[in-house]
């Protein structure tokens, strides 16, 4: 059976900090519906009604376009889901509206200071927390987390600036061809290469 609270508690908090991951889905109009898996110490509960996580440089952009597309002036519509992997069973969804923050923007300093920057970071997703569903998780199987994969961080860290520019400057839009705010990446001591 379905909680739902409108905001977060001690108890979904504790709950959050456990996860080694989490799930994030968002939809625009006409777009596919994404859905992305993410790990590393990236998610931050800043508080009960404010949620955020810390976004490196992929394969794509997709969260990003399709937060602008769904935009109603408070930030497009995502969910966020984490699945405890041992006991006891539990999913929390958290369903609010996003917004990207770049680097560029008044409020990243603010933002960013919740996080620890990491190689390849290139924006962060801010989330007003609407409402907060937890169920009972009875079909997720008992896993065992082992460690975290380096490879995401160790390409950034080694990554030529100008060539990750080159590429990732064409890719200013969604599979779906929705447009993007691209963004400059983070370099651990390159303050110039991004955000400090």
């Amino acid at each position: 059976m379905a909680d739902f609270t409108d905001t977060l508690t001690d108890a979904h908090i504790a709950m959050i900090a456990k996860q080694p991951m989490f799930f994030v889905a968002t939809a625009a109009e006409g777009a596919r519906i994404n859905l992305s898996p993410k790990g590393l110490d990236s998610f931050r509960v800043i508080a009960p009604d404010r949620v955020g996580y810390l976004d490196l440089g992929g394969s794509g952009n997709e969260t990003n376009a399709h937060l602008l597309a769904d935009d109603n002036g408070s930030g497009g519509r995502i969910t966020v889901m984490f699945c405890n992997f041992e006991q006891p069973a539990l999913i929390l969804r958290i369903y609010g509206r996003g917004r990207p923050v770049l680097p560029a923007d008044p409020e990243w300093d603010e933002l960013a200071g919740h996080f620890t920057l990491m190689p390849g970071t290139r924006q962060i997703f801010e989330i007003a927390v609407e409402s907060v569903q937890t169920s009972c998780g009875w079909g997720v199987p008992l896993m065992e987390f082992e460690k975290e994969r380096p490879t995401l961080v160790k390409y950034h860290a080694q990554a030529d600036p100008q060539k990750w520019a080159e590429k990732t400057g064409k890719r200013t839009s969604s599979i779906d061809g929705l447009p993007t705010r691209p963004t400059d990446r983070y370099i651990a001591g390159d303050p110039g290469a991004g955000p400090a």
